[in-house]
């Protein structure tokens, strides 16, 4: 008896709300959460800093929400809220979070989009588009001894479909990652777009 693939047991981005005021904070939070296990998948603690940095930056971001969730409804507003605030923890959080959403949602899509290469190689070039220009020499050498300890796509693949057809897992990857990446540009564009940092 197999288990539920892992797209099925985790929330989807593509359920998060996106209304005119931003991304709904309270559903981000759970889709991000369950993003968190997917580097379970990866097995042998492979990204556990990239892990690690994503769940401390979950914990900021949902500390602020928590402090006055009406008036950080959405991601938006919550960046909205520091603004006249002397800490602005919330969104240095929000802005390093999306950094590692971007990272692994441009690696599975590279994963999606060419089937012959392999898990190492779509982590690498993400981490090179995404990461790389924001870290220090010591740390792009953690980053490529990460990306090295990969494991083999069959076996990531076998790993989050749970014995579930690969097809049914491509459809839901694919939607999963859809709704991931329209979060992450629409987050991008907000953040450097009015000013409050880098992406």
């Amino acid at each position: 008896m197999s288990s539920q693939p892992y797209f099925e047991t985790v929330k989807s981005f593509s359920d998060v709300p996106i209304t005119i005021n931003g991304v709904e904070t309270s559903v981000f939070l759970e889709a991000s959460d369950g993003l968190v296990r997917l580097f379970d998948l990866l097995g042998s603690g492979v990204f556990g800093f990239v892990q690690n940095d994503i769940k401390g930056n979950i914990g900021g971001v949902r500390t602020r929400y928590q402090a006055d969730s009406t008036r950080c409804s959405t991601l938006e507003n919550l960046v909205r809220s520091e603004v006249s605030l002397e800490d602005r923890h919330g969104t240095g959080c929000l802005i390093r979070l999306t950094r590692g959403l971007t990272f692994l949602c441009r690696a599975l899509q590279h994963m999606q989009k060419d089937p012959s290469i392999e898990l190492h190689v779509c982590f690498k070039r993400s981490y090179d588009e995404v990461l790389r220009h924001h870290h220090t020499f010591f740390v792009r050498s953690l980053a490529a001894v990460a990306v090295r300890a990969a494991p083999y796509r069959r076996d990531f693949y076998a790993r989050i479909s749970q014995g579930a057809p690969m097809e049914k897992l491509d459809a839901e990857l694919a939607k999963w990652l859809s709704g991931l990446d329209v979060i992450v540009k629409r987050l991008k564009e907000f953040i450097e777009g009015e000013g409050y940092g880098r992406i």
